[in-house]
């Protein structure tokens, strides 16, 4: 083992890259090793599931930097690999050949793997997740006109697999379980919205469906619904979530929240144990709203989270503040959610015209503390930006003002907050 202490981030993905570019602009000057499993650099996330599939994006531009680059700055890169263990005490971790990398700091930006069905014929060579790289280049040549493809699940992954299939010329038909789309995500008649624009564009949306078995035939797939329906495919994506990557940090003895499955972090990411910290996808950090736990899957919180990580490692005393948001786009729309909608016990909607809306929440103190909206992203996007703004400023506004076209909310943005006694009234 070396007598050099390495600043060791464990997980190559979009935290991993980001921090480990972040500690060496930060000013650390000693080893740093960037460890993972994927045989690729990291990368973003997003496009994997849309521009990617589509063809409209290489994946190499999906990387937040070459090999060559990371090698530039000093970054050594073990990709393809895994960590066995950590050792909290030694302040080393081991890999699977054995060699031992003792660290200064240890971030674990390990995300999560993909949940599987454990159904019959789940594991077929046809039946592909999505998550990596090497996930999206092994499904985007089997999106091809004519191809027939199921998408189970109807959260955002599977919505933007079967817009993206749809523009390739696929057949979709994607199966939800539940009575609605985004359940969890989005309020009951935003689901209604994304709903119809998938189903205008030419998906098989079927709610209350799911798969009972998966059996090869003559090169396809059959799919066995479990209201004894049938359907053939060519290829079948399961899009139903992640688990949290927590069993090198379960071993290790670090807390796992109860509630969200990920790595309990403070505010500053540190983990239960010194010199550890979390962040990303398997990081549950105190909401920065309501101090409750919560894991956040987005890009953003991946960039603020790795910023504030390397920041900690390096010594700092920064504070994760940024509020969440995320977005997805779907054919020529886009939907966004900021802030902590179900924080709200009042709602606003706004009307933007051509079936696009926006949703204010405000709590019971009137200030916003979430929004969201969907429609085309021509329309939106700027509406979809201020809402975020204000929201990020923690502003206490009117729920008549935010619901009213005719009041900008560029103006809300300088209005001066209303007093108790008119936010009562």
């Amino acid at each position: 083992m070396s007598e050099t202490r390495a600043m060791v981030i464990v997980g190559a993905g979009h935290v991993g890259g980001r921090a480990a570019l972040a500690l060496r602009a930060g000013g650390w000057a000693g080893p740093i090793v960037l460890i993972g499993q994927e045989p690729h650099a990291p990368c973003e996330r997003p496009p994997l599931s849309k521009a990617v599939l589509t063809g409209a994006q290489s994946p190499e531009s999906c990387l937040l930097a070459t090999p060559a680059q990371y090698a530039e700055q000093g970054i050594t890169l073990k990709l393809g690999q895994s960590v066995t263990a950590i050792q909290p005490r030694q302040r080393s971790v081991i890999l699977q050949g054995g060699e031992h990398i003792a660290y200064e700091a240890l971030l674990l930006a390990t995300g999560g793997q993909p949940r599987t069905l454990s159904l019959p014929g789940a594991d077929l060579p046809g039946v592909h997740t999505l998550r990596t790289l090497s996930d999206a280049l092994a499904l985007q040549p089997r999106l091809k006109p004519g191809q027939r493809l199921v998408v189970v699940g109807g959260g955002f992954i599977g919505l933007e697999v079967a817009a993206s299939a749809r523009e390739r010329g696929c057949d979709v038909t994607l199966l939800e379980g539940a009575p609605r789309l985004l359940g969890r995500a989005v309020p009951a008649a935003l689901g209604e919205r994304v709903a119809a624009l998938h189903r205008q564009h030419g998906v098989d949306l079927r709610l209350g469906s799911g798969p009972e078995s998966f059996t090869a035939v003559n090169g396809r797939i059959a799919v066995r619904l479990l209201d004894g329906g049938l359907l053939m495919a060519d290829t079948v994506v399961v899009g139903i979530g992640i688990t949290p990557a927590v069993q090198l940090a379960r071993a290790a003895g670090l807390a796992i929240g109860a509630q969200t499955q990920g790595i309990v972090v403070d505010a500053h990411l540190r983990s239960s144990e010194p010199f550890i910290y979390a962040a990303g996808d398997v990081a549950e950090a105190p909401s920065v709203l309501s101090g409750r736990p919560q894991r956040q899957e987005t890009w953003q919180n991946a960039e603020a989270q790795a910023a504030v990580a390397a920041a900690n490692m390096l010594g700092g005393q920064q504070a994760c503040e940024a509020l969440p948001w995320f977005w997805s786009d779907q054919y020529d729309h886009t939907l966004q959610v900021s802030g902590e909608p179900a924080l709200g016990v009042q709602e606003a909607v706004r009307p933007l015209g051509d079936s696009a809306e926006m949703r204010f929440y405000l709590d019971a103190s009137g200030q916003l503390v979430g929004a969201c909206g969907f429609g085309p992203a021509s329309l939106v996007n700027k509406e979809l930006k201020l809402a975020r703004t204000l929201v990020e400023r923690r502003l206490r506004l009117h729920a008549a003002d935010l619901a009213d076209p005719g009041v900008k909310l560029k103006g809300l943005l300088s209005a001066p907050a209303p007093s108790t006694a008119a936010l009562a009234a």
